[in-house]
């Protein structure tokens, strides 16, 4: 029986909790439970591994290279789940070696990987005006609204059916 490790990237601690870098964090949570909760039956048929890491999202490599290490994960079997803002909010895409342009996070997991050839599941924040001059840096450790979790609350649940599934 192969096993998939599964980790969600963000920033430990309440301050951090809603932000838009902790949509990992929030899919793996939700994904906890989806297993839990589920019958056999409806799973895929691989043992399924679930951590967020509790490094900040800049630091997130040297745990998830100890993690494949450990396990001896072959990175077809790793799914790194993160926010992106390359994606609009309310959809995400789930891509082999393909990472948004610029996430510190990644570029960390890259680096102790040395390589990006694993499983990208990309969760869409965007949604800032065309006016706006916040910052990427500074809006994902925004909060999001009462309405842009809704809409991330309904991705969650479409990325946690995939990834329970066996994409």
């Amino acid at each position: 029986m192969t096993m998939k490790l599964i980790i969600g990237l963000g920033n430990p601690g309440k301050d951090y909790e809603n932000t838009r870098h902790n949509a990992g964090f929030l899919v793996a949570d939700e994904l906890k439970v989806k297993i839990r909760n589920s019958k056999p039956e409806t799973l895929n048929k691989s043992k399924i591994s679930i951590f967020k890491s509790q490094n900040f999202m800049n630091e997130s490599g040297d745990l998830i290279k100890r993690l494949v290490d450990h396990y001896k994960i072959n990175l077809n079997d790793l799914y790194v789940i993160h926010d992106d803002l390359d994606i609009p909010l309310g959809s995400h895409k789930i891509q082999f070696g393909r990472g948004p342009k610029d996430h510190n996070g990644l570029k960390s997991v890259d680096e102790a990987l040395g390589t990006d050839q694993y499983w990208h599941v990309r969760v869409g924040i965007e949604n800032r005006a065309q006016s706006s001059e916040v910052s990427g840096y500074d809006y994902v450790l925004q909060n999001f609204s009462d309405e842009e979790r809704k809409i991330l609350d309904g991705v969650i649940k479409e990325v946690c059916k995939k990834l329970a599934m066996g994409k």
